[in-house]
C-alpha cells in the first residue's frame, strides 16, 4: 500500500538534532526508515493522545468488578496499573522489534473481565487476575515457540489487506459513534427502529465534533505536520473556551501507588479448586483466543499500511513484538489490570509518519508522566479524538485496492472480514469470518490445494470457537 501524501516523513533526517539524538538516531534506525526524531515524536504523542482515553476508560470498567469495599475505590490504582502495564510492554516492544505499535490493556477484554468473569459467573476478581496471568505465561510460550509469528504469514494476502480496510473502519466507528453524555462524538448513535442513526446535530458536543473534522481536515489539507495531533488539541481547546467540555480541574496530582492490587493475581491462584477449575479454564482460553486474534490482525492490518509487510506476507521481527504483548499482559496481571493487547490507534502514529520502535518509546514515556497528569488528560473531550480516528479510517481504507474483487473467493471473505470487525465490535470476529469463509469458497473453485495447511486449521480453530458460541459454551 502507497503512503499518503499528507502523512508521508521527511525524506531525510533533521541534520541540526544535537549528538544524543544522532545515537537515537543509529539505534532506530532512522535513516532506514526514511523518518527523524521530530515525526516520530509527533507520531509517538498523536497515538498516545488518540489511546489516552484508556487511563479512564480501563478503571472505570474494571471498577464495577474489582474493589475492596464498593465500586470505584480502587479507581486510583486501577489508574497506576492501567498507565504501568501499558508502559511495559510498549517500551519492550518498541525497544526489541523497532515497531511503532503500543500496546495497553485491551477495550472488550477488560468488559469481558469485569461483566461476564467476575459479575457474570461469579469469579472472585483475584481469580479472574490470576487467570489473566496464566495466559500471559501461556502466550510468552507460544511466542517463544514462534506460533504467532506464523500464524501473520498465514493470513493470505487478500484477507491482510482487508484486515487495514476493516480496522480502519472500526476505528472510524469508534470515533464518530457514542453517546456525547457518556463519551463519544455522537455522530453515529444507537436507535431502535435501525439499530444506528444519524446522531442529534444539535448537540453541543456532536457540533464540537464535527468542527474537528473541519478542523483536522483543513491542517492535513494544508500538509501541516502533525496535523492529527494538532486537530486533537485545537478541537479540546475550543470545547474548553466555548464551555461545551469543563476546563481540566487540575494539571498535576500525585499518584496512588496500586498497594492493594499488586500480586493479588497470585493471591487468586491459591483460590482455585475443582469447583471453579471448569470456568477457570474456559475463561483462560477466551482470554488467550481473543487477545491472540486481536493482536495478530492488528500488527497485519497496521503494517500493511506502514508497508512493513514484507514481499513473503512476513512482519519482520514479529516475535519480538509479541514479546511486548506477552509480558505485558503478565506485568498487568500482577499490578491487577485485565489483558494487554496491541492498540488499533497505533495507526494514528503510523499515519502520523511513525515508522521506528521509537514512537513507542516516546507512547511508553507519555504513559508513565501521565500517572501525574490525570486530571488534564482526562479533561480530553472524546469528540475532540473523533477526527483523528476517522482520517485514520480514511487512509487504512486504501488498503481495498489490494483485494481482487472480481475472485469471489476473495472478494466474500474480504468484504466479511471488513464488515463484521466495525459491526460486531471485533478484530477477532472479523478475522474469523474471513477465515472460515475463504478455504471453503476456494474449495467451491476447485482450488482447495491452493490453500495452505496453517490456513486450514486456523479455519478450524475459528470454526470450533463459532460452534462453541452457538452451545451458548465460549
Amino acid at each position: 500500500m502507497s503512503r499518503s501524501t499528507e502523512v508521508e516523513p521527511n525524506s531525510s533526517p533533521n541534520p541540526g538534532f544535537p549528538k544524543d539524538e544522532g545515537a537515537i538516531a543509529r539505534f532506530f534506525k532512522f535513516s532506514e526508515l526514511n523518518t527523524n526524531f521530530r515525526t516520530e515524536l509527533i507520531a509517538g504523542a498523536t497515538t498516545f493522545v488518540t489511546m489516552a482515553y484508556i487511563l479512564v476508560v480501563n478503571p472505570s470498567i474494571l471498577s464495577n468488578a474489582i474493589f475492596l469495599q464498593q465500586s470505584g475505590d480502587l479507581f486510583g490504582e486501577l489508574v497506576i496499573a492501567t498507565a504501568v502495564s501499558a508502559a511495559i510492554a510498549t517500551l519492550i516492544l518498541g525497544l526489541l522489534s523497532n515497531y511503532p505499535f503500543a500496546m495497553a490493556p485491551g477495550m472488550g477484554l477488560n468488559a469481558f473481565f469485569a461483566f461476564s468473569v467476575v459479575l457474570g459467573l461469579g469469579i472472585s476478581w483475584r481469580l479472574a487476575l490470576a487467570a489473566v496471568l496464566v495466559e500471559g505465561v501461556l502466550l510468552v510460550l507460544l511466542t517463544a515457540s514462534s506460533i504467532r509469528s506464523r500464524m501473520i504469514t498465514a493470513i493470505p494476502e487478500c484477507l491482510k489487506h482487508a484486515t487495514a480496510v476493516g480496522i480502519g473502519l472500526f476505528i472510524a466507528y469508534i470515533g464518530l459513534s457514542g453517546d456525547p453524555a457518556v463519551g463519544g462524538a455522537g455522530l453515529i448513535v444507537a436507535s431502535e427502529a435501525t439499530k444506528t442513526t444519524l446522531g442529534e446535530l444539535g448537540n453541543p458536543a456532536t457540533l464540537m465534533a464535527i468542527a474537528g473534522i473541519l478542523i483536522t481536515s483543513a491542517f492535513i489539507a494544508r500538509r501541516i505536520k502533525g496535523a492529527l495531533l494538532w486537530g486533537m488539541l485545537a478541537t479540546a481547546l475550543l470545547g474548553w473556551i466555548l464551555g461545551v467540555a469543563p476546563w481540566p480541574q487540575g494539571i498535576v496530582a500525585v499518584p496512588q501507588l496500586p498497594l492493594d492490587l499488586i500480586g493479588q493475581a497470585f493471591v487468586g491462584l491459591g483460590q482455585l479448586n475443582g469447583a471453579n477449575l471448569t470456568n477457570f479454564l474456559a475463561v483462560v482460553f477466551v482470554f488467550m483466543f481473543v487477545d491472540l486474534f486481536d493482536t495478530v490482525g492488528t500488527l497485519a492490518g497496521v503494517g500493511v499500511q506502514a508497508g512493513m509487510i514484507n514481499d513473503r506476507g512476513e512482519l519482520p521481527r514479529s516475535g519480538r513484538t509479541f514479546v511486548g504483548d506477552s509480558v505485558g499482559t503478565v506485568v498487568g496481571a500482577v499490578m491487577g489490570t485485565s489483558t494487554v493487547t496491541t492498540y488499533i490507534e497505533s495507526a494514528a502514529g503510523v499515519s502520523e509518519g511513525g515508522r521506528s520502535g521509537f514512537t513507542a518509546v516516546v507512547v511508553a514515556g507519555f504513559f508513565l508522566l501521565a500517572v501525574f497528569f490525570i486530571p488534564l488528560f482526562s479533561a480530553i473531550p472524546a469528540f475532540a479524538t473523533a477526527a483523528a480516528l476517522l482520517i485514520v479510517g480514511v487512509l487504512m481504507a486504501g488498503s481495498v485496492g489490494g483485494i481482487n474483487w472480481s475472485d469471489p473467493a476473495e472478494s466474500i471473505p474480504c468484504f466479511l472480514t471488513i464488515i463484521m470487525m466495525p459491526l460486531t465490535f471485533s478484530i477477532a470476529e472479523g478475522l474469523a469470518a474471513g477465515f472460515v469463509t475463504y478455504p471453503i469458497i476456494k474449495s467451491f473453485q476447485g482450488k482447495a490445494h491452493e490453500v495452505g495447511p496453517a490456513v486450514w486449521i486456523l479455519a478450524g480453530v475459528f470454526l470450533l470457537r463459532f460452534v462453541l458460541l452457538g452451545l451458548g459454551i465460549a
